[in-house]
């Protein structure tokens, strides 16, 4: 006996019972036909039919779902909620009928977005996501500035083709751009909060685990998790890397890498900046608190600037209290350590330089202590941070268009590799191809119109590509070319689009 009572008869005068019933016949005889007769441009344009096709059903799906709800027929059948009736009546988990529950009462929320599932031109994660970040919004924002944000993100899904985690990474983007005098204020609120909470519960603790072995558990922030990242990632690759000549310490400046930031010069020309990871003995930042306190109390534990925002001195001076936990001592000991090697250039080269932080921010913020800080691994960091950090930085101009197109090419030579290495890094900001997440350090320097043929190193010719995508650039059928506003797109092969129509990569924020 089922716990609650669910009837399965149809109505004789229901109309939309005999267009479901003519769907349903449809499919069947679609799912009969044999797949050997298409061809693989078929079976590709079919592959995105079917799934446009299912995304409309979904559409349909999530409206019932928000009728049944409003008209309480899961409380009269018997059921606790319309999340426990949906897992009954289609046998589901419980945690996907609660999903599909909270997207059917969103979604009218957001007619923009549940016209395009309708249609089938996004898909329901997409509408997920979209219908999520808007109900999120603030109230301040009103409903004209969320029916701008539905919108906006469903324009960026079905042109551009957000994965839904792309979509996610845009939503402090959206709230700038609805209602900008909220959300700067806001992004400077939760970065701070979350930058605190990070720092104080930073950890780095060996837990022994069997015979011989260790488990490695620890919380970083993302200043020193980015530190740590930049130091391991050239020593952690599937190749061995060949060895590099030792540079001392009165060279680290250049040896270590450093950060980006564009700002202004000019009305259509933006002036940046590289800044080399803190390399010598002022810089209050943890990660070198040693080096700065072993030059004379300048840095870490001495002076007006040894502390940022309240935190206490990696490197207290003797006589101090030490009130760092154990597990403290070992994350500052584990950033210093890994600051201290890409301060001394030990480190063998990591995509054609040196490792090093790369740090986005305007200049004119930078001097106004305002405005957030992007990291190249996607993390903000709050206006002080970027400026402790650029304390004791090489600063090395970059020049950018209004719409973040790099400008500044470097050199012509042979190599793709330091300042138009820098620049193709953050022009492209990982591997170029379609689809592709790779992160810069995973890339190489590929050459359009090749070296061979008469092709400059400049970063007109230039696109990163990771190493599965740059063979198969070269011996595939793949063509890639830069468009007109300089970034670069790629020409599928007729079997993946017979169209040919170009595509680029949307992952990287372009």
């Amino acid at each position: 006996m089922t716990p609650w009572k669910v009837s399965y008869l149809r109505s004789n005068v229901d109309p939309m019972g005999g267009l479901l019933a003519q769907v349903e016949a449809d499919v069947a005889e679609l799912v009969a036909g044999p797949l050997w007769t298409l061809s693989d441009a078929e079976i590709t344009d079919e592959v995105r039919r079917v799934h446009a096709a299912i995304q409309r059903l979904s559409g349909r799906l999530l409206t019932l779902i928000g009728a049944a709800d409003g008209r309480e027929i899961p409380y009269t059948a018997g059921a606790t909620g319309t999340a426990n009736w949906l897992t009954f009546l289609l046998a589901i988990r419980h945690r996907d009928a609660v999903a599909w529950t909270k997207l059917a009462k969103l979604l009218p929320e957001t007619p923009v977005v549940e016209e395009a599932l309708a249609d089938g031109r996004v898909n329901v994660e997409q509408a997920r996501v979209i219908a999520k970040t808007v109900h999120d919004l603030p109230s301040a924002v009103g409903e004209v500035g969320k029916a701008k944000a539905d919108q906006a993100l469903t324009k960026l899904a079905v042109e551009d083709r957000l994965r839904p985690e792309t979509l996610e990474n845009h939503r402090s983007q959206i709230l700038e751009l609805v209602a900008p005098e909220i959300a700067e204020e806001r992004l400077r609120k939760d970065l701070e909060r979350a930058e605190r909470s990070a720092y104080d519960r930073r950890d780095f603790t060996l837990i022994p685990y069997g015979e011989g072995e260790y488990r490695v558990r620890g919380v970083l922030d993302s200043e020193m998790a980015a530190i740590v990242r930049t130091a391991l990632d050239p020593l952690s690759g599937p190749r061995r890397p060949a060895p590099t000549a030792a540079v001392g310490l009165d060279d680290a400046p250049d040896a270590a890498g450093g950060f980006n930031a564009p700002g202004s010069a000019g009305a259509n020309a933006t002036g940046g900046f590289t800044m080399a990871g803190c390399a010598g003995a002022g810089c209050a930042g943890a990660g070198c608190a040693g080096a700065c306190a072993d030059a004379g109390g300048a840095g870490a534990g001495g002076g007006a600037d040894a502390s940022d925002g309240g935190r206490i001195a990696a490197r207290v001076l003797p006589g101090e209290p030490d009130l760092r936990s154990a597990g403290a001592r070992r994350a500052d000991a584990l950033v210093e350590v890994c600051q201290r090697i890409m301060n001394a250039g030990e480190l063998p080269d990591n995509g054609g330089e040196k490792p090093h932080l790369t740090i986005t921010l305007p200049w004119d913020a930078l001097q106004a202590k305002v405005g957030a800080g992007l990291l190249d691994t996607g993390d903000l960091l709050t206006p002080e941070t970027v400026r402790r950090l650029a304390c004791d930085a090489m600063i090395i101009p970059a020049v950018l268009g209004g719409d973040g197109q790099v400008l500044d090419v470097g050199r012509a030579r042979r190599l793709i590799d330091g300042p138009l290495r820098r620049a193709l890094v953050l022009r492209d900001k990982g591997c170029a191809f379609p689809g592709c997440d790779r992160p810069p350090q995973w890339c190489h320097g590929h050459h359009i119109r090749s070296w061979a043929d008469g092709g400059d190193t400049c970063l007109a010719n230039s696109v990163l590509l990771c190493a599965f995508h740059h063979r198969e650039i070269h011996h595939g059928h793949w063509e890639v070319r830069m468009r007109p506003d300089g970034f670069p797109e790629f020409t599928p092969p007729a079997f993946v689009d017979p169209l040919r129509r170009p595509v680029r990569n949307t992952l990287h924020g372009h």
